[in-house]
């Protein structure tokens, strides 16, 4: 075998199956939009979902890409293998070619036949990797769900491979499925056996196939989808045959270069070495720890990266809760095994962004937002990692041999820290720990959260087959139509249903625009359509009720009132878009938004909280734009044309060929956008920003309003201006009247102090004239009315310190609450071992509170009042 270049691998891929007459398209975005069943893009296939289901016409028959995945969660999950093995990783490349069967035109793709041999030629030809390092395997059938051995992909690899080569699979290594539900089908994998000539004298590389052995893995997987697996479990033939290959692009790199590890290839030497630099410390490619966070740490930057620069932040819900998990888990790694204290994964994204610099160019593109968006990440768990060790120690201190799971549970759900780290640091202490109670309290937590977003979806239920869905929105807001199909659903307590229409005015909510509101009129029956969403790309209308007689035609009308607001601000959205990029610089970039019938929140990137001139010169840019009443003109262009006018394209979405661009003003704004807007700007009337504020590292958010709206929340303001100017007495300028308020508030505090000084001055004085001796021990005991906790403290301080030894003891009284405070001086810590912080604990509950403290001073507090004097008499006898 040559050794190629990994980048020389891709194109080498990708022009061979150009040249049998593949489309080569884009990479998907890894964080998956519009579609419930997935939160990542976990194989190639993702993107082509609804040609598989029937749902959207082809556009191309043959089509090859390398796309950007990750499986860190559900049920393709490999996190924990990780950095642990030399071949799983949360992102990696899947190299793929489709076929898209095509009744009306069945030459036009390719199904078994094709898929083997070109596999085979790509493999051995091409690549040159030996026969005697080939198995491939094929379905050995099901009988209990009827399904046949396929003796069609078997004898095809006869043709090319020995039998002995030709393995048996069963339906979980050999039967392809998306989900519980959704297309499915035989697959054939291809294996490579990378051992030595010695070892594959001792054992027979067949046995080894699909039994997680290093050295015989899988690199190959060609997907003959037939299938769609319903609800109930049976199996429907889908309307079209379709192939569906991936290729471990890391696993095919590890081959071809002929290496022991995906980690030693050309993907990962660059990121491993610049952590050695970093760090200090050898990578020796051993199973140490040191070694495997090297590892975790090379593989870990790129899911994190790649995710970021789709468009999806670090957070504490969703997708972007499992990218905090991941990043989180990169930083115990570190802290933990490589002793680095300090931010290191931002250090290593100019690495990763200029190696994929050509492939995956939107993370090269946003670097600097990557980089300070990570170091923002890396620098807060440091902190709560520190604050987490703490935790732990004191949890060890209040243990047995064993930590208890629920507290265990509480270091990862509070602290980040996963349950191998907490095992790992027990066992360093000589304890274990409670995994069972551990594993209870994380079901619990999964179940609560499961049973609140969980929707049970029924089959659907087809009227009419093959009838392409058809939005007609832009133009029309009612129309009659008919259904397409529809089911039945429920979440948590509601039900409902969901309905698909042959043509429908009512836009889904895409692009960070709601879903339109309205009814579906079938005779006499009102039917509500409470939500209009995307799955997939295919209009889903959730209903509160279904017709009577779903197969009649019905009358689809949009709420009007509510879709003309919404497009005010979706079109305010993007005036505002470009006047922050015009006033703050053209590094903003949108990174979220919402846009509804009350206002409009745009997330952007920028690393500075605006200031008020900022939030102004935005404001009267847009308003500027308004009055000017510019024409929006939208038009439909392919994608290479408008990028070429500069039009503005999002990071992390998913754009076909064919593109809608909205323009207002050429030199103003253009954006490639999917949504509904004004037919002029003068429609807006005015545009008001009602609040700043930061959402994520580098990313701020704005909430703004347009037309009525906006000019209610203007006079809802004069209105609370004229009150506060009525109550003090109409000055002729508010602004210096409050400011002469302020000035003379801070003198009357002055004097407050200065009162409250000298009435705590007397009140020492006092109490050091009555000084009890309680056995042989000076005490002062007393009843006090101080407001000022700082002004109590340094009381009790002081007169421990003029009276030299003794013991005092405040009992507080202020706005119905109750204090105590005893301090004591060292010598009687010393000589009668007296500590305020177990005196403070024997007494706090006659207040109803609780306290502690040192030996020397300590404080309860409570709602008893009454019980201070009761108090009071019970530290006497304890003194004694």
């Amino acid at each position: 075998m040559s050794n190629f270049t990994s980048d020389e691998i891709r194109d080498i891929f990708l022009k061979y199956f150009q040249e049998r007459g593949h489309q080569i398209v884009s990479s998907a975005p890894i964080v998956v939009k519009n579609d419930p069943t997935l939160m990542f893009t976990n194989a190639g296939m993702n993107q082509f979902k609804d040609l598989f289901l029937g749902n959207s016409s082809i556009e191309y028959h043959r089509v090859a890409d390398t796309q950007k995945c990750l499986r860190v969660s559900g049920k393709h999950n490999d996190l924990e293998e990780v950095g642990v093995d030399t071949y799983h990783h949360t992102m990696f490349e899947m190299l793929g070619n489709w076929s898209f069967g095509d009744p009306k035109n069945p030459t036009a793709g390719y199904f078994k036949k094709e898929a083997i041999q070109w596999s085979w030629e790509l493999l051995h030809d091409k690549f040159g990797i030996p026969l005697d390092k080939i198995y491939a395997t094929v379905f050995e059938g099901d009988k209990e769900q009827n399904i046949p051995m396929d003796q069609e992909a078997f004898d095809e690899w006869s043709k090319y491979l020995p039998k002995e080569r030709i393995l048996l699979g069963n339906k979980k290594d050999n039967f392809w499925e998306m989900g519980d539900t959704g297309p499915c089908g035989p697959c054939t994998e291809i294996h490579v056996d990378c051992r030595t000539e010695e070892e594959k004298l001792l054992v027979d590389g067949a046995s080894l196939v699909n039994n997680d052995h290093p050295q015989v893995i899988e690199i190959w997987n060609n997907v003959f989808i037939q299938f769609n697996r319903l609800k109930d479990g049976s199996l429907s033939q889908l309307p079209a045959k379709h192939v569906d290959t991936g290729m471990g692009f890391e696993r095919l790199v590890r081959v071809l270069q002929n290496k022991q590890s995906n980690y030693d290839t050309d993907l990962f030497t660059p990121t491993l070495q610049k952590i050695e630099e970093i760090t200090g410390m050898h990578y020796g490619r051993t199973m140490s720890k040191a070694d495997i966070a090297f590892r975790v740490l090379s593989d870990h930057i790129r899911a994190i990266c790649f995710t970021i620069a789709d468009g999806q932040l670090p957070s504490n819900t969703g997708a972007g809760y499992v990218i905090r998990r991941i990043l989180r888990r990169a930083i115990r790694y570190y802290f933990s095994f490589l002793n680095f204290k300090e931010p290191l994964m931002s250090q290593l994204v100019p690495v990763l962004a200029m190696q994929f610099k050509n492939v995956f160019p939107e993370l090269y593109q946003q670097m600097d937002f990557v980089q300070r968006a990570i170091h923002e990440e890396e620098i807060s768990f440091l902190k709560t990692l520190d604050s987490g060790i703490k935790r732990f120690e004191q949890i060890v201190s209040e243990s047995s041999d064993v930590l208890p799971g629920d507290k265990v549970f509480e270091l990862m759900d509070t602290f980040g820290f996963p349950i191998d780290l907490s095992i790992l640091m027990a066992h360093e202490k000589g304890k274990e720990v409670d995994v069972a109670g551990f594993d209870r309290a994380l079901k619990l937590q999964k179940d609560r959260s499961r049973a609140s977003s969980v929707v049970e979806n029924e089959d659907w239920v087809i009227l009419k087959e093959d009838v392409e869905v058809k939005f007609i929105g832009y133009d029309k807001l009612s129309t009659e139509t008919s259904i397409i199909k529809y089911r039945a659903f429920r979440q948590k307590e509601q039900k409902g249903y969901q309905i698909v229409l042959k043509e429908t005015p009512f836009y889904a909510e895409s692009g960070g625009q709601v879903g339109d509101l309205g009814q579906l009129t079938s005779g006499k029956e009102i039917i509500n359509v409470i939500n209009t969403r995307k799955e997939n790309d295919l209009i889903i209308h959730t209903t509160d009720n279904l017709p009577s007689n779903p197969a009649l035609d019905l009358y689809a009308e949009v709420d009007a009132t509510r879709r003309h607001l919404i497009t005010l601000n979706h079109t305010a959205t993007h005036l505002m878009h470009a006047a922050l990029r015009a006033i703050l610089g053209k590094h903003v970039v949108q990174k979220g938004s919402l846009v509804n019938e009350v206002m409009l929140r745009f997330d952007f990137s920028h690393f500075a909280k605006l200031t008020d001139q900022e939030i102004k010169s935005v404001e009267a840019l847009v308003n500027e734009r308004i009055r000017q009443n510019i024409p929006v003109v939208i038009t439909t262009m392919p994608k290479d044309e408008a990028m070429k006018t500069g039009a503005m394209a999002l990071f992390g979405e998913k754009y076909g060929n064919e593109v809608r661009v909205v323009i207002i003003d050429p030199n103003y704004s253009v954006e490639l956008c999917g949504g509904t807007h004004v037919a002029s700007t003068g429609e807006i009337g005015i545009f008001k920003i009602s609040t700043e504020s930061a959402v994520a590292a580098g990313v701020r958010r704005v909430v703004a309003m347009t037309g009525s709206a906006a000019l209610s929340y203007l006079n809802e303001f004069q209105d609370e201006v004229k009150a506060l100017k009525s109550l003090l007495n109409n000055p002729k300028d508010l602004k210096i009247k409050v400011e002469e308020l302020q000035l003379e508030n801070v003198a009357l505090g002055k004097q407050l102090d200065q009162f409250s000084l000298e009435k705590v001055s007397q009140i020492q004085k006092d109490l050091l004239n009555n000084v009890q001796m309680i056995g042989a021990v000076n005490m002062i005991t007393s009843r006090t009315n101080i407001s000022d906790g700082k002004l109590l403290k340094n009381l009790g301080f002081n007169l421990i310190r003029e009276m030299g030894s003794g013991v005092v003891v405040l009992g507080n009284e202020t706005n119905g609450k109750a204090t105590i405070q005893i301090n004591i001086s060292e010598d009687l810590i010393q000589s009668r071992a007296l500590s305020a912080g177990e005196l403070i604990k024997s007494v706090a509950t006659r207040i109803n509170g609780g306290g502690g403290g040192q030996a020397g001073y300590a404080t309860a507090g409570g709602d008893r009042v009454e019980g201070l004097d009761e108090a009071l008499l019970d530290i006497k006898k304890l003194v004694i």
